[in-house]
């Protein structure tokens, strides 16, 4: 086990040993305005959505236009935008830091042989947290910051899969939490409002520098004590699973460094971008780690977590392949399971996202070796597809099986955060293990409309469709039966009640009828779309 005091001077990690010198700082981040609203009402709405997709040019110009330097111009410019400041400049702007103190936190560097103009070291933005407050977050500067290819230790700041993360996982009040492969915290700090003790681990000391930089420069808004941090937070340094040898948590979030990619014969493990490739062929981390996280779950405790999987080709021709396959056969015995797949590409795509994402398309010739080592690479375990998408695991209690194992296909746009609703689902197929359906009294959830399709001149709809407009948002095809019995849900007759009505009226002596249609009410309120209603007549 490793001591969080031993992040703070981390080579090429802002530092984080003077908690005062960093109260400093944020005074004069706070002073600027240096958050959400402020800038999007600085820059205008055009040019902060731009920023957001990383395309610098119209903050750029709104900031050359203005008629002299401003605090929070200056700010942007350095840890946003990848502009240099003049000395001056940057004393207005930092005045309770000082350029002494930015130097002190390894924030900046010279950017002209030291002629009096400094550029960032890191890059600096706010993000919201589940604690009600502003949080500023230190990485590494990308690609769009400052050229070339990314180092291959860089520690990733907020992106699309750390806040897919986030808005993912369900946050019920635990004990101990985990954060696995930590990167630069940010599951850390939203853990931090419903966790009593987090762990952070990450395998690059860099990524535990830059966390434990961003843990006390936001200690306020996350409620810990900066002259004891590992009351609240350890750090550990490690791979996996090692850091954690022997303890078990009551939550575990990872966004692990999932990335499948070719493993060139001879190449050592200080080429690989670390942030993103976890050193193993295929899916192989993946795999090891749905095997391996309940092992150090608590009873009940659950896991969520990001993941790449391969889809291999269908044995047949005309066969389609099956995507959860693998993830079927990852998971052990006792574990409970839900795979959500959003997006499935083709090697092709695949490979241009990543070597993009790594700005490895700036040389022609290793570009085309570095793309055609991904193809080879698929091509030699017949993979057809790579698909993306979100996983929750649990090691249940002794004789509950929960919700078992459900994987779903869902690849239109949801509702976020969609944590609540999965943890609604999760509740729900908890409770009816112990209670019985038939007296349950129901009602049709606000957000679920109903569509009827039929041809011109039909008698009959041909197609009935119930439709979430929140959470998965998902869609059910319903027979005329379970219709019938959604259209009689106001809570005034029980379930029993009315799937007798209908057997009467719809299949009397069908002796399957009754099965089939409670089978159908019992998938309809796992997934949100009927509600007991509690206070029933």
């Amino acid at each position: 086990m490793t001591s969080t005091i031993d992040f703070a001077q981390v080579p090429d990690a802002p530092r984080s040993d003077d908690a005062a010198l960093l109260d400093r700082f944020a005074t004069d981040l706070r002073a600027a305005g240096y958050g959400h609203e402020s800038i999007t009402e600085f820059l205008g709405e055009v040019a902060h959505e731009a920023l957001m997709r990383d395309a610098l040019v119209p903050a750029l110009r709104r900031i050359s236009s203005l008629p002299e330097p401003s605090a929070l111009g200056t700010m942007l410019g350095l840890f946003m935008l990848g502009t240099d400041a003049g000395h001056d400049e940057l004393a207005a702007a930092f005045e309770a830091t000082g350029i002494d103190g930015l130097l002190r936190l390894d924030a900046i560097e010279p950017s002209d042989g030291g002629k009096g103009r400094w550029r960032a070291k890191i890059d600096l933005r706010p993000h919201a947290s589940d604690a009600d407050a502003e949080l500023w977050v230190a990485s590494d500067l990308g690609a769009h910051q400052r050229q070339g290819v990314l180092r291959h230790d860089h520690v990733l700041g907020i992106g699309q899969a750390s806040l897919t993360l986030a808005q993912t996982t369900i946050r019920p009040q635990v004990d101990t939490a985990l954060d696995l492969g930590t990167g630069c915290g940010i599951q850390a700090f939203h853990l931090l409002s419903h966790a009593s003790k987090v762990v952070a681990t990450d395998i690059s000391s860099r990524a535990l520098g830059f966390t434990r930089f961003n843990l006390l420069l936001n200690h306020r808004a996350l409620g810990i004590d900066p002259g004891n941090l590992a009351a609240r937070v350890e750090l550990r340094l490690g791979s996996l699973l090692e850091p954690v040898e022997g303890e078990r948590f009551d939550l575990v979030v990872s966004n692990p460094p999932f990335v499948i990619t070719p493993r060139p014969e001879g190449q050592d493990d200080a080429e690989r971008f670390t942030y993103r490739d976890g050193g193993m062929p295929g899916d192989t981390l993946v795999a090891t780690l749905v095997r391996s996280i309940p092992g150090i779950l608590n009873p009940g405790g659950s896991a969520q977590m990001l993941a790449n999987w391969e889809i291999t080709a269908a044995a047949s021709e005309g066969e389609e392949p099956q995507w959860s396959d693998g993830p079927r056969s990852w998971l052990t015995a006792d574990t409970e399971a839900w795979f959500i797949q959003r997006e499935a590409v083709s090697p092709t795509q695949y490979a241009e996202t990543w070597l993009r994402d790594a700005s490895q398309g700036r040389d022609p010739k290793e570009f085309a070796l570095q793309y055609g080592a991904y193809l080879d690479d698929f091509a030699s375990r017949n993979v057809a597809a790579i698909g993306f998408g979100m996983v929750w695991l649990r090691r249940p209690v002794a004789g509950s099986a929960g919700i078992g194992r459900l994987f779903e296909s869902i690849g239109y746009p949801i509702e976020q955060p969609v944590g609540p609703y999965l943890g609604r689902d999760i509740a729900v197929a908890d409770e009816l293990e112990s209670r019985d359906v038939g007296a349950l009294h129901l009602v049709v959830a606000e957000d679920v409309t109903e569509e009827r399709h039929q041809r011109p001149g039909a008698e009959h709809p041909g197609v009935i469709l119930l439709r979430q407009g929140a959470g998965l948002r998902r869609t059910e095809i319903l027979d005329t039966a379970l219709a019938g019995f959604v259209s009689a849900c106001d809570g005034d007759l029980d379930v029993s009640s009315l799937v007798g009505a209908l057997e009467s009226l719809i299949a009397p002596g069908d002796p399957e009828f009754s099965a089939r249609l409670y089978e159908g009410v019992v998938r309809l309120i796992k997934r949100g779309f009927l509600l007991e209603m509690r206070n029933n007549r």
